[in-house]
């Protein structure tokens, strides 16, 4: 059995700045129950449409998603960022096409331990559609040239990442 030790101080190589993923995870848990806000204006049922922002800009989206649960997502998209891991190759995303999202969240981290806010922007009751709220908030951003992390972002570019 492998015990992970807390990253040390160094920055440029390491992300986790001295601190355990035990640790990281109550950051996280912590910052989710300040850093989520509602804005639609609707009823909190069925699924969400949000975005993933800089805190310093939350209106320059970097990601538009969906989900039934907000909290719980927001508390997987920090998590699967493995901000404790070093700096390499991010192997531990399954879907090579969430890299660009878990990197940018990784940079965020790195400069002042910053962690992107949720903001929920839509509330819909059915699967489907929140997926053609989500798909055509994807593309009013990509519209005003935000540089969104979405894999669809990659597809309307015509950028598919190899990697």
């Amino acid at each position: 059995m492998t015990v992970i030790q807390p990253a040390s101080l160094e920055l440029p190589g390491g992300i986790g700045i001295g601190f355990s993923p035990a640790h990281l995870r109550r950051q996280f848990r912590a910052h989710t129950a300040a850093q989520l806000y509602d804005e639609s204006a609707a009823p909190n049922t069925g699924f969400a449409i949000y975005t993933l922002s800089d805190p310093r800009d939350i209106r320059d989206v970097r990601y538009v998603g969906q989900t039934r649960s907000p909290r719980r997502r927001f508390l997987q998209h920090l998590n699967h960022a493995k901000l404790w891991l070093p700096d390499e190759i991010p192997w531990w995303i399954k879907q090579p096409k969430l890299r660009p999202l878990y990197t940018w969240v990784r940079g965020l981290y790195r400069d002042e331990c910053r962690l992107p806010v949720m903001v929920i922007t839509a509330w819909t009751a059915s699967v489907g559609e929140a997926r053609v709220i989500e798909t055509a908030c994807i593309f009013e951003h990509l519209a005003r040239r935000r540089p969104l992390l979405n894999v669809e972002a990659e597809v309307a570019r015509g950028q598919v990442p190899l990697l």
